[in-house]
């Protein structure tokens, strides 16, 4: 297959490329602004699919908005009418074009061209009004406000929301490239003479500020998000592709001694706590017990010996493991146990807890096992 891509430079165009390529697509025409415009006419001749995704929203004129929007549409759909190219044109505009704004007339009159072409010629239209779209690879001060939050609170410059309690409806890049890819196989969720992106989320200005600066500060306070909610998550991916590249990586607090260290790398209030625990050669660490917490250790390099014992119990029983087995002990209430590095190199342990560790609550009493 043959796919033309209009506005392939853009946003969703990188997005939609990228995927593209990673399917093993190979004859993909790109087109976009600084694309010799001689070659549309080659483009469209060939094709067999259309994303026409090639548009502009901030332009120094209100007449840019037609010469972008309006007119490229119609000089596209007369290259396909001159070469009698009947392929299916799949199209993003957006729900801007809802509103009297010099924006949103002029995406509502390039659907207007594209609905009227296709019902004359029998074509395949897929019209998508997107509503706000973010994800890595958008641009801040142009594709939207959660790019420029991003791109700003990662950089300690400020942001500017007029309304907090603004609703947005957004859709994740992902979610829309995944669509717009079954669309080549026809594969399309349609109401009226629209299509649809099935997962829409809506958020408050102010969640979504709030929830960039709880991302900014789990680098600090060692949180990790609720990944359990899709926007959530897909909110916390875009922020991180805006991190500036000398610095995506963050120290740790190190507590260290004689015996060795222990590092805590996550906290969180539903998943418990991750940490790393290293040993020198010969050393013990633990000898307590919990009422409620519950651990899981796993050995990742070295060699070492886990013991427990039941209190008010005399019988120990042991667990030898190794980076070898890649095996994880589990640590249950009631049973005072320890750790001993048995190798002649530094034992590192992978930890987890149940919940995050409370100097208020420590739920950790000494015995020696």
């Amino acid at each position: 297959m043959k796919i033309l891509i209009t506005g392939s430079g853009g946003f969703i165009g990188k997005n939609l490329l990228a995927e593209l390529r990673s399917r093993g697509y190979k004859e993909l025409f790109l087109y976009d602004v600084d694309t010799p415009a001689n070659l549309l006419d080659e483009y469209t001749k060939e094709c067999d699919f259309i994303f026409h995704l090639a548009g502009i929203n901030r332009p120094q004129t209100e007449e840019k908005f037609l010469e972008g929007n309006r007119d490229f549409t119609a000089l596209l759909l007369k290259k396909l009418t001159d070469h009698n190219n009947r392929c299916p044109i799949l199209v993003s505009s957006s729900i801007q074009a809802e509103l009297d704004n010099p924006y949103g007339r002029s995406k509502r009159a390039g659907e207007e061209l594209l609905l009227q072409y296709a019902k004359e010629h029998n074509t395949e239209l897929y019209l998508y009004r997107l509503p706000n779209v973010f994800g890595k690879w958008s641009r801040p001060n142009y594709n939207s406000a959660v790019a420029t939050f991003c791109h700003n609170i990662a950089r300690d410059l400020p942001i500017q929301v007029n309304d907090p309690s603004t609703l947005m409806k957004l859709v994740y890049i992902d979610d829309v490239i995944f669509q717009f890819i079954n669309a080549l196989d026809g594969k399309i969720i349609r109401e009226d003479e629209y299509c649809i992106i099935s997962t829409v989320h809506t958020a408050t200005l102010q969640t979504i500020v709030d929830l960039l600066h709880s991302f900014k500060g789990s680098r600090t306070d060692l949180s990790v998000p609720n990944m359990g909610d899709s926007f959530t998550k897909a909110l916390y991916s875009t922020y991180l592709s805006f991190l500036p590249e000398d610095q995506f990586s963050y120290s740790l607090k190190i507590n260290q001694d004689h015996r060795g260290s222990f590092t805590e790398i996550i906290r969180t209030r539903e998943r418990g706590q991750f940490s790393v625990n290293v040993s020198k050669p010969d050393i013990t660490k633990g000898n307590h017990w919990h009422h409620t917490k519950v651990e899981k250790f796993l050995v990742v390099s070295g060699e070492a010996l886990i013991r427990f014992r039941k209190i008010n119990t005399e019988e120990i029983i042991e667990y030898r493991v190794s980076e070898e087995t890649m095996e994880v002990v589990d640590i249950p209430p009631g049973y005072t146990h320890n750790i001993t590095n048995v190798g002649d190199r530094d034992l590192v342990t992978f930890m987890w807890a149940n919940e995050s560790f409370d100097p208020n609550n420590p739920d950790t009493i000494y015995e020696e096992v």
